[in-house]
């Protein structure tokens, strides 16, 4: 079983995919808006005209993988199953590389409390201080497959 499929299945429904870039309130952002395209894809290059194609949006996940497993890779320090790498990576997709390399749930994990680190999870299921449904759902799928390719 290969860990990138897995995660692009969960990144996809997770995310959605909107071909037209829509606006996206976060309050570090300028003007407190982050223009957002494909399947959650921000930077300086994606404003309020920018529209892809299914293909743009493929392709960029695609490239986005290769860099998150990359963080992912560097930063852990333990054996991981394909189904722990596609949870981390899901994870590390969703709340940023700063946030995974600074959280709990790293520092358990490569001190070899596997449990400790699912458990982690579950934390992970606000935004702007309140509880999301769908990072909650996410969170629970992203653990749920942490441990079920636990040692």
């Amino acid at each position: 079983m290969d860990w990138q499929p897995i995660a692009s299945d969960l990144i996809q429904q997770a995310e959605g995919c909107k071909l037209r870039a829509y606006a996206d309130p976060e309050p570090t952002a300028p003007g407190g808006i982050l223009w957002t395209i494909g399947y959650g894809a921000t930077g300086p290059d994606i404003g309020r005209d920018t529209v892809w194609t299914q293909e743009q949006a493929a392709a960029d996940l695609a490239d986005r993988l290769v860099t998150v497993n990359r963080t992912v890779t560097q930063a852990t320090r333990v054996r991981l199953s394909q189904q722990q790498r596609a949870a981390l990576v899901d994870f590390t997709y969703n709340v940023g590389a700063g946030r995974f390399l600074g959280s709990t749930l790293l520092r358990k994990l490569n001190a070899g409390d596997y449990d400790g680190a699912a458990e982690e999870f579950t934390r992970w299921n606000k935004d702007d201080g309140e509880v999301e449904p769908g990072l909650v759902r996410r969170r629970a799928i992203e653990r749920a497959l942490f441990k079920w390719g636990g040692p």
